[in-house]
């Protein structure tokens, strides 16, 4: 799994250009999937060999004095908590601020890795502006710019060093062949009640062992004679009008989990109808690869008719059109309606995540996709599909060796998706394709 690096500092110091700088360096598929509507606040990030995730918290700023320290220590808690390394950036145009002081002050107390980077140092005449931080205290600065490039080879440098030692760190022998759950969602959907319902009324608690988040448990259950794995996902609990502010902390722990599932259920309230945060949540599913439940909760609290659970799947469908493969289950946590039945329905989505297709069958469906509805001509030349071969599972990955790799027009890529779903019954899970260029001289037609 990854190591998680979380950006922290008050507004306008530059985190965001910071943030835009560094995952700019990323090696890393991308891909333009119609739907995904929203900030993109995480990226992943390739530095000389090592891998990490890179999250952009936001600023902090003083909206009260009556509540400042404890907003911004809780904040700085939740970050601290759920990332591997903190980045604390200050502005080096601006000085230093009594905020700066504040936030220095708890990052000092912490046993976690703090890098403290100076910002909006243009070049080594600008330095002496680094020299007033030394004030608060800190014994290594990070001088550079984030806008320009300066000294974020030296920092990304120290920052790998330190990176590179959470590479030794395993997941327990006990869970490698266990489906693994994280139950996701925003706060207050009925997560917490969904995990209490399956590990406390039905008495299907095994054990207990450590998640590979520092204090996290997860835990076995075993339904119908299978075992589960449930990780721990308590989120942030947010209040009133800072829930904004607190928000882009809680994709930390939501990353964490999605890299170590091989399932999220995803919880909606329905009560509350289908929001926007909601599908930011499905979103960050989406991109991970997880396989996904979507799990309309609370159903008890609603009235309904024959036409209800159709009217809230189609909104479901049109909010978010990039998980339309995902199946939907209506459920009451609080009542344990429908809950363990979510469990076949998860054990279907993951023997679909989990499949893997021989050579000659993938090849076969693809030549008759192409045979079927051949793909539009590249500069009056024909798209040429050679050979495709499965090269992961979790969530299915294909490659498909063509002439022209970046001519192939995502609704055509969209058609060859398809198709694959269609022939080899995988309706119920997120399918890859990477188009590359085939190797080796081609002979002229």
């Amino acid at each position: 799994m990854k190591p998680i690096v979380a950006i922290v500092g008050r507004p306008n110091v530059g985190k965001s250009t910071f943030f835009n700088r560094i995952t700019r360096t990323q090696d890393a598929l991308v891909d333009d999937i119609p739907g995904v509507t929203r900030d993109r606040l995480y990226g992943n990030v390739r530095w000389d060999g090592i891998e990490f995730t890179l999250v952009d918290t936001g600023g902090f700023s003083r909206a009260n004095d009556d509540d400042f320290a404890d907003l911004i220590r809780f904040q700085i808690e939740q970050a601290i908590e759920d990332a591997d390394v903190i980045v604390l950036v200050l502005d080096g145009k601006a000085g230093i601020s009594p905020f700066d002081a504040d936030l220095v002050k708890i990052l000092r107390e912490i046993s976690k890795p703090v890098f403290y980077v100076v910002n909006k140092i243009d070049g080594a005449e600008k330095e002496v502006n680094l020299y007033d931080f030394y004030r608060l205290g800190i014994e290594k600065l990070y001088s550079l710019s984030a806008a320009h490039g300066y000294g974020m080879s030296d920092f990304l440098n120290d920052l790998i060093a330190v990176l590179g030692k959470f590479g030794s760190e395993v997941s327990p022998d006990t869970s490698r062949d266990m489906i693994k759950l994280a139950v996701v969602g925003r706060p207050n959907v009925g997560k917490s009640s969904l995990i209490n319902y399956i590990l406390g009324e039905q008495r299907l608690l095994v054990s207990d062992i450590p998640g590979t988040t520092r204090g996290a448990i997860d835990s076995v259950c075993n339904i119908n004679g299978k075992s589960y794995l449930l990780i721990d996902t308590a989120g942030i609990r947010r209040k009133g009008r800072v829930s904004k502010k607190l928000e882009k902390f809680s994709i930390i722990k939501a990353l964490r989990s999605f890299e170590r599932c091989d399932v999220a259920l995803i919880v909606l309230d329905v009560s509350e109808g289908i929001t926007e945060q909601d599908i930011t949540v499905a979103g960050y599913a989406h991109e991970r690869g997880c396989g996904c439940v979507l799990l309309l909760n609370k159903w008890d609290l609603i009235e309904k008719d024959t036409q209800t659970i159709k009217m809230y799947d189609e909104r479901l469908r049109a909010a978010a059109k990039f998980l339309s493969f995902a199946p939907t289950m209506t459920i009451s946590a609080l009542t344990g309606q429908r809950v363990l039945k979510v469990f076949k329905l998860v054990d279907e989505v993951f023997g679909q995540y989990a499949t893997r297709i021989g050579t000659g069958e993938i090849n076969r469906i693809i030549e008759m996709a192409v045979a079927r509805t051949e793909p539009s001509l590249h500069r009056g030349r024909r798209l040429k599909f050679y050979y495709t071969t499965q090269v992961s599972t979790k969530p299915p990955t294909f490659v498909c060796f063509v002439n022209y790799p970046e001519a192939v027009h995502f609704s055509y890529k969209r058609y060859l998706v398809n198709q694959i779903r269609k022939e080899a019954g995988l309706d119920r899970t997120l399918i890859r394709i990477i188009f590359r260029k085939r190797t080796g001289r081609e002979k002229k037609t």
